[in-house]
C-alpha cells in the first residue's frame, strides 16, 4: 500500500502544474460531495444524494451560489460549516490554503509548489510568490473579519447573538469569496437571498464592498495599499479598477432606468432603495450571485444585459470568475487600436504584447463557444427551460456567478451535470484545462516557419 501512495504521489508531482491544478480541485469537490453525502450533513438526518451532493459541493468550492435544495434550510450546522469552508478553501485556491499550513508549520517550499502557486495566482514571475501568498491569507481574513463584525450590526440585533454571528461569518466569506451563498431561507416557495434587506443601507453597502474586493484581485489590492495613489499604481491595476468602475456604472445606470417604473422590481421602492437596489445588482454580477430583488420579475432587456456582465465576470487572480476585465479591456484596447490605424497596442504610455492579446482571444473565444455550446444542451436536455432561462443558467455557472431566473431546483439529471462541467471549467479556467490535457510535445514550439497565406476577412 506504502509503495502505491508513493508511485501515486511520485506521479502527481511530476505533472505539470496545470494538470496538479485540476486535479486538485477535482479532488476537492469529491471530498466535499462525500461529506455533504452523509446524514450529518442535513437538518432531516438523512441523504440528498451524491448528484445533488456533488453539485453542492461544486458550486461551493468553484464559487458559484448555484443550489439545487435552500442552504439555510435544508443543510445542519455541520453541512453548512462545510460548506462555507469549501467555499473558502475554492476562493482562495487550494494552493494558497496549503501555502499557509506550510508556513505555520514552518515547511520549506521548494521549486515544485512555487510553480503550482504561480499557477493558482495565475502570475507571470515566480519572484515573491512566498510573500503574494502571506499577504493574500492576511488581507482575506482581515477583509472578512472586518464585514462580519459590520454585518453582525444588523445580524445580531435580528437574529440573536449566536445566529447573528454564525450568519455575520457566514455571508462575510461567502460574499468576500464571490460565492453567493445565504443562509436566509425561501420566501414563497422561491430562494430570498437578500430580498430582506433591500433597504438596508449597512448590509448592501458592506455586501458590495466585500465582492469588489474579492472581485478586483490579490495582486490589485496589495498595489493599492503599497502605492496608495493611483498615478503610482502598476498597468495591470489601473486597467482592472477602470473596467471594474464602468462596468459597474454601466450595470447600475441601465438597471436604474430600465426598471425605474416596473412594478414588480423598482418601481414600488423609494428613490434610496431604487439606487441601492440597482447598484447593489450591478456589483453582484462582478460574478458574487446574490440579489435584492426578485430576478424573475426583471424586463428581457435587463436580464440580457445581465448575461453579458456576467460573462464578463471578475479580474484575475481574484475569487471571481468570468473572461475576466483585463481579457475585455484587452481586445477592446485591440479594436481600437486597429480602427485609429495604430501598429502598436498602447494604455497608460505602455505597450500590450502580442502574447497577451492572444492569451485574450483565446480566452474570449473559448469562453463565448462553450456558454453557447452548453446553453444549446442544457435546452436539450431541460426542454421546458426558455432560451434566455437557459443561457442565463449556463453563464451564470460558467461565469460562477450563481445567479438564477429559477432554473436550478428544475434540472434534470443530465442538466445538473452538465452546469457541474461548466461550474468547474469556469473556476479551475477551461484555458488551464485544455493545456493540462494537451502533451509537452504538442506545445514544443516549431523550428519551422512556413510562408505566409493571404486571407480575405472582414
Amino acid at each position: 500500500m506504502k509503495s502505491i501512495s508513493r508511485k501515486i504521489f511520485s506521479k502527481i508531482h511530476s505533472m505539470e502544474p496545470a494538470r496538479v491544478m485540476v486535479i486538485g480541485f477535482g479532488i476537492l469537490i469529491l471530498f466535499g460531495a462525500i461529506i455533504l453525502n452523509l446524514p450529518i450533513s442535513t437538518q432531516k438526518g438523512e441523504s440528498i444524494g451524491f448528484l445533488n451532493a456533488l453539485f453542492t459541493s461544486t458550486s461551493a468550492v468553484c464559487v458559484t451560489g448555484l443550489v439545487v435544495v435552500d442552504t439555510g434550510t435544508y443543510w445542519s450546522e455541520f453541512g453548512q460549516f462545510v460548506i462555507i469552508t469549501l467555499i473558502q478553501t475554492g476562493g482562495l485556491g487550494f494552493m494558497t490554503i496549503a501555502t499557509m499550513f506550510s508556513l505555520l508549520t514552518r515547511k520549506r517550499i521548494n521549486l515544485r509548489e512555487r510553480l503550482l502557486i504561480q499557477e493558482s495566482l495565475n502570475q507571470v514571475d515566480l519572484s515573491g510568490l512566498v510573500k503574494l501568498t502571506r499577504y493574500i491569507i492576511m488581507m482575506t481574513f482581515a477583509i472578512e473579519g472586518i464585514g462580519a463584525l459590520l454585518l453582525s450590526m444588523v445580524y445580531i440585533p435580528r437574529f440573536g447573538l449566536g445566529k447573528g454571528i454564525w450568519y455575520s461569518i457566514f455571508h462575510s466569506i461567502s460574499a468576500f469569496c464571490n460565492a453567493g451563498f445565504d443562509l436566509m431561507g425561501p420566501v414563497s416557495g422561491q430562494y430570498s437571498s437578500l430580498t430582506y434587506f433591500v433597504d438596508s443601507t449597512l448590509i448592501n453597502v458592506v455586501i458590495c464592498g466585500l465582492i469588489i474586493l474579492g472581485g478586483i484581485g490579490f495582486p490589485v489590492l496589495l498595489d493599492v495599499i503599497n502605492n496608495k495613489k493611483y498615478s503610482k499604481l502598476n498597468v495591470h491595476s489601473k486597467i482592472v479598477i477602470n473596467t471594474t468602475g464602468i462596468l459597474i456604472l454601466i450595470g447600475f445606470l441601465f438597471i436604474f432606468i430600465a426598471e425605474f417604473n416596473n412594478k414588480d422590481t423598482l418601481g414600488t421602492l423609494n428613490i434610496k432603495e431604487k439606487f441601492l437596489s440597482s447598484l447593489f445588482q450591478s456589483v453582484t454580477l462582478r460574478t458574487a450571485g446574490y440579489n435584492t430583488i426578485d430576478l424573475t420579475l426583471l424586463s428581457e432587456s435587463t436580464l440580457f444585459l445581465m448575461l453579458i456582465l456576467m460573462l464578463i465576470g471578475a479580474s484575475p487572480a481574484s475569487t471571481g470568475g468570468g473572461l475576466k476585465t483585463t481579457t475585455i479591456a484587452t481586445l477592446f484596447l485591440t479594436v481600437k487600436s486597429f480602427i485609429i490605424g495604430k501598429e502598436d497596442i498602447e494604455v497608460y504610455q505602455r505597450r500590450i504584447s502580442d502574447a497577451t492579446v492572444k492569451k485574450s482571444l483565446g480566452i474570449f473565444f473559448i469562453g463565448v463557444f462553450i456558454s453557447l455550446f452548453g446553453t444549446l444542451m442544457l435546452t436539450i436536455v431541460n426542454p421546458g427551460f426558455t432560451l434566455l432561462e437557459s443561457s442565463f443558467e449556463v453563464i451564470s455557472a460558467y461565469a460562477t456567478v450563481g445567479l438564477s431566473i429559477g432554473g436550478t431546483p428544475s434540472l434534470t439529471y443530465l442538466g445538473k451535470i452538465i452546469i457541474i462541467i461548466l461550474m468547474f471549467l469556469g473556476r479551475v479556467g477551461s484555458l488551464t484545462i485544455f493545456i493540462a490535457l494537451l502533451s509537452k510535445n504538442s506545445r514544443i514550439k516549431s523550428k519551422i516557419r512556413y510562408p505566409e497565406g493571404k486571407i480575405i476577412v472582414g
